[in-house]
């Protein structure tokens, strides 16, 4: 009778644990678990841990609910300025709803990607060249929100859509770099242009200070001294402006000072000198001018010579 009862209770606890092995579950954290009883849905959803179901009755359907990351093939299309692209991108997608997920819709990736693609070739044809090249972020929005709008009602949810690559003619990529090239080039001519007009700006305001304060002329030909002989060149031409024998004719005062420069100046421009003359010897000429007295006339009948005697 013991043994009877012992190997009953043996059958009894074998039989408990092939059931608990058949109906014991566990569901991932990043899982959610969905039972179907006798093919009808039921409404809890499994959490994640431990979880028991019927066995032979009931069917676990375990559903991802991390993010996945889908890529686009490149879509090739004609922009709305007729330029032919290519054009890839990527879709960031979960699941929000499991049953949903499963219900709804027959296969939710394959879904989710073949929207994609569709939506992907519309953006193309309503954009423009420079959108896609320039104004991507305007252009993810707007894939973001054709596919929200239906796969919401899948138990998906677009997390992020993002247009990877632009692929152009190669005709196209020359005459974009010649367009880039002929603007860059007309910015130059412009900075250029401006900066000659800022120059030459300067350099009239610099032309009317040297003309009110002639000194500043003998400044500035002393830094073009300086500056040409930073070079270490063995030859230096140097030119004398006449700005500066101005200077210093201005510079002597009283009569003495004007005649003496009167009587320097004539003798420079005869003997073609072009170097200045100190005060001192610019007075020393006009004291000697002034003691020379006036030279008669010697135009008068020539003497006719006396003719040699002979012999001498």
């Amino acid at each position: 009778m013991i043994e009877e009862l012992l190997v009953a209770v043996a059958g009894a606890a074998a039989a408990a644990a092939v059931y608990a092995g058949a109906a014991a579950r566990v569901v991932k954290q990043y899982e959610r678990g969905v039972v179907f009883r006798f093919g009808r849905l039921r409404d809890d959803v499994r959490s994640p841990g431990f979880t028991m179901i019927v066995p032979l009755v009931d069917r676990l359907h375990k559903v991802n609910m991390q993010i996945v990351t889908m890529p686009v093939p490149a879509q090739e299309g004609i922009t709305r300025d007729n330029v032919t692209v290519r054009v890839d991108a990527v879709v960031y997608f979960k699941v929000v709803d499991a049953a949903d997920a499963l219900i709804r819709v027959e296969d939710y990736k394959f879904a989710v990607s073949q929207m994609a693609q569709t939506s992907l070739r519309s953006i193309i044809g309503k954009s423009d060249l420079d959108d896609l090249l320039s104004n991507r972020e305007k252009l993810n929005q707007g894939l973001e929100l054709m596919l929200d709008s239906p796969a919401m009602g899948w138990g998906v949810a677009i997390d992020r859509v993002e247009i990877k690559d632009v692929s152009l003619p190669e005709t196209m990529k020359r005459s974009m770099a010649r367009q880039a090239e002929a603007d860059r080039e007309r910015r130059a001519r412009v900075i250029n242009a401006d900066a000659e007009l800022q120059a030459s700006k300067k350099l009239a305001e610099a032309a009317e200070v040297m003309s009110d304060q002639p000194a500043a002329l003998q400044l500035r030909l002393l830094q073009t001294v300086v500056a040409v002989a930073a070079e270490k060149n063995s030859t230096l031409v140097l030119p004398f402006p006449v700005e500066l024998l101005r200077f210093l004719e201005r510079s002597t005062a009283g009569p003495v000072g004007a005649a003496a420069t009167g009587t320097a100046a004539g003798a420079s421009e005869a003997a073609g000198m072009t170097r200045p003359f100190s005060e001192a010897y610019l007075r020393g000429a006009a004291d000697a001018a002034a003691r020379v007295e006036p030279v008669e006339d010697l135009t008068g009948a020539s003497v006719e010579p006396v003719p040699a005697e002979d012999g001498t």
